[in-house]
Formats: C-alpha cells, structure tokens, sequence
C-alpha cells in the first residue's frame, strides 16, 4: 500500500464567482454588444468547469498501450506523434544535423520596453554561424510569451515530485480545457529539442536568475528527464497507481540524452557564472553533453554606466560579439564530433550526486 498525501485547501468555485472571473475577460466595450452572447459562452464554460472535462475530445488508446481501453486525449496523442517524429529526424544521420538557438530574453520592441533585447542580437550572430556551416537551424524565441498573442507555457506542477511515471512524456497536464488553460506552446516545443543534435541557449540574467520565460520552459522539460511515455500505465494522473508503478522499480529514461549544448549568459553587474554554472549542470544531469559555456558580464554597462548607451556599446565591442561568435563555432565542432563518433556521452549514473 501507497499513501497519498491530501489536505490543501480548496479551489471549487461558486457558479457566481466562475462567470464573473470568465466574462472580466471581456472588459474592452468592444464587448458590449455581445453580452447576451457572452452570458451563453460563459454558461457553457461553466458547465465544462463544473464537470472538470480536462479533456474533452478522447479516442481509446490502442495497440502499444498497457490500457489500451483508456479514454486518452487526443491532444497529447499528437503532441506524442510529433515528439516522435522528432526523434527519426534526429536519428535519421542522412540529413543535415540541426540546431536549436534558444533566445531566453522576454524583450522585445513589440511590447514593452519597446527595443529589442541585446539577447535577441546575440542569436542572430550565433545563427549565422550555424547556418554558414550548413547546418539546419531552428531559432526558438521566448519573448513572444510577453509579445504575442495567444502565447503560453503554464507551470509545472511538479508531478515527478509524487513519482516519476506521473510525470508524462510529453506532459499531460495541459492543455486543460476545465480551466481554460489552452494553447500550451511547449507541445510545440518538446519536437524542436528531440529534433536538435545540438542545442544553444543564449540569455541574460534576470536578478541573479533566469528570466521567467525561459524557466517556465525549464521547468516544464522535467518530463523529457526521466517521463513516462505511456499516460495509461498510471491511469491518467492517479497518483497511487503511479507511485506503486515507480517502486517497483523505474527505468528512468533520458529522453534527450546524447545531444550536445552550449549556453552564453551575459549580465550587466553580477550573477552572470551563477547561472551559466546552474544551465550547464541542469543540461548535463538530463544527458546533454557540453560544448563550451561562457558567462560574460557586459563591459559596458552596470551600477555606474547608463542603460541608455548599452545598445550603442554592443556595437563598438567586437571582442564581445567574437566570443558568442566562438561558442557557436564551439557548439558546431562538437555536433559534427558526435554525430562521427569523436564525441561520447559520458558514462557516468547522472542520478548520482554530481562529483564534486
């Protein structure tokens, strides 16, 4: 017998509390015509809230399956087809290998603060780079979270931490239709990694840490270190069935182990190593094998330099844009290294504490 822990308070609304939290949505006057249309909507909404219909469009599971009569969503079977067909790209060695460039920076000149981030013209050297060597190129930018419509990647909500087939590959937890929340992009996200032989995160440094935007997609590749690619093992999310699951012995799969990385973080005062030292660690301990990281404290800007010139300073530090330029240079030798042979992933239990 497993014991599952209950007891937080609850979060059932009232009907009343629901519609309003649903119509405040449509606060531009826009709306107001459209109220007698909205009050349907919202009754509709409330009645897939009230009968907690996460997933609402649901085929059998099938062949393949240990259930294969579980009602299992539609949704997270393509989002599984195409993590799939993900990986016979990156197992395929007859193409070009492929990069992924990754700008963890939420500015952007389209929302506030209205200019472009020095993150985002970082990327741009690195690409052209990676492109000049022939290499396939897949550029993931993270401020559209702060920019653009309809963009979202929802919390973790830390299933591993219940046990590690709970945690679903690709994660289960989203899209939820109950709750609205919808258009999770990380069943986006999830093929561009599989996909990649090599991948390289560029960000700054956000008080000490990174921006929120690339650690919601951090947080949320839990589920590629060690997750569960069959939701109907555990019943959905019964957390029971997924703990007496896991003692009996998990075999923790590294879904993208093997593929190399390279990271560049850059920050205006402090805290630009602590976070190159955190990237690198989390990268390594899921497989990736490291290219070369760099942590650079921009030499133009801080306590005592204006903010307004850092722009212009980028443009007159050649020696800057050289070192991003030598990562990505970095990052390409060890892909095609891997890909021939010359590189190996490393040997060692990454469950293990890491060596000190």
């Amino acid at each position: 017998m497993v014991a599952v822990r209950k007891g937080m308070p609850g979060v059932k609304l009232e009907e009343n509390e629901f519609k309003r939290r649903f119509l405040s949505r449509f606060y531009d006057p826009a709306f107001d015509p459209l109220q007698a249309e909205l009050v349907k909507v919202a009754e509709a909404a409330w009645d897939s809230y009230r009968n907690s219909r996460k997933s609402p469009r649901t085929v059998k599971a099938g062949p393949g399956f240990a259930d294969p009569d579980y009602d299992i969503s539609v949704e997270w079977l393509e989002a599984q087809r195409a993590v799939n067909k993900a990986q016979q790209r990156y197992e395929d060695l007859s193409g070009a290998p492929r990069v992924l460039l990754i700008n963890g920076s939420t500015r952007s000149e389209h929302t506030c603060p209205g200019e472009m981030s020095k993150t985002w013209r970082l990327v741009e050297l690195a690409e052209e780079i990676v492109r000049n060597a022939s290499f396939e190129c897949d550029v993931l930018n993270l401020s559209v979270l702060a920019s653009e419509y309809g963009r979202a990647i929802y919390p973790c909500k830390a299933c591993v931490s219940t046990a590690m087939p709970l945690c679903h590959w690709p994660c289960s937890c989203y899209p939820n239709h109950a709750l609205e929340q919808n258009g999770d992009w990380m069943n986006d996200i999830y093929p561009l990694w599989v996909a990649a032989h090599a991948v390289m995160i560029v960000t700054p440094v956000h008080w000490y840490q990174a921006p929120s935007s690339l650690k919601l997609m951090i947080d949320r590749l839990v589920c590629a270190d060690g997750g569960n690619p069959d939701p109907t093992s555990t019943g959905g999310k019964d957390a029971e069935k997924a703990k007496a699951l896991e003692l009996k012995g998990w075999p923790y799969p590294r879904h993208l182990a093997g593929r190399v990385f390279s990271v560049v973080v850059h920050g205006d005062a402090a805290g630009a190593e602590t976070l190159r030292r955190s990237l690198s660690d989390w990268l390594e301990d899921m497989g990736l094998i490291p290219s070369g990281s760099l942590s650079l404290v921009d030499r133009y800007v801080g306590y005592l330099e204006p903010y307004a010139t850092s722009h212009d300073a980028l443009d007159g530090d050649p020696d800057f844009q050289e070192d991003v330029r030598n990562a990505a240079r970095s990052l390409v030798q060890a892909a095609k290294d891997r890909r021939s042979g010359a590189l190996q992933a490393p040997d060692r239990d990454l469950r293990e504490p890491r060596p000190k």
